[in-house]
């Protein structure tokens, strides 16, 4: 009885003071990414779908911007995804842009960028190029303004700072 008890005691203490944690990654800033200029490496064609989150504002009118790539250096960019007059981002919505970049290995880092006053809040993006398997990128959150914010899962791959 007294063992049983003993065990008890310790395993509430264990879950006690246990502190959880998430591995599913979450978006974080990345104020020091730069741009990597590849306006003439445009020799791959991604498919890129956003969708927005229904907890998202009705609309938005911000200039939202997008940056992903591998760990080898290679980088797409695509400096004006937002185009209010056709609906762009707007709640509980999936747009799907085609965008011209380097090829790459497997994608393994997105950031978003938003600028503006109205909020927007992505529920996923996922990539889909000819070269690499399809990755989904899951935000759920507010994208901070005037910061680039996502993820990098390169497993300490350099992705540029310079």
């Amino acid at each position: 009885m007294m063992k049983a008890v003993t065990l008890l005691l310790f395993l509430a203490f264990l879950f006690t003071f246990s502190q959880a944690k998430s591995i599913i990654p979450q978006p974080q800033q990345f104020r020091s990414f730069k741009i990597i200029n590849t306006q003439n490496l445009k020799s791959c064609s991604y498919t890129v779908s956003i969708t927005t989150s229904c907890s998202s504002t009705k609309y938005t009118r911000d200039q939202i911007s997008l940056a992903f790539g591998d760990a080898y250096g290679n980088q797409v960019y695509a400096p004006r995804l937002d185009d209010p007059s056709t609906g762009t981002f707007e709640r509980c919505s999936r747009d799907t842009f085609q965008i011209l970049g380097p090829c790459s290995y497997q994608i393994c880092y997105v950031y978003l960028y938003r600028s503006g006053f109205d909020g927007w809040m992505p529920e996923k993006v996922t990539i889909n190029g000819y070269y690499t398997k399809s990755a989904t990128f899951y935000y759920n959150t507010y994208i901070p303004d005037d910061v680039w914010y996502g993820f990098n899962l390169c497993n300490g791959a350099s992705v540029s700072t310079m």
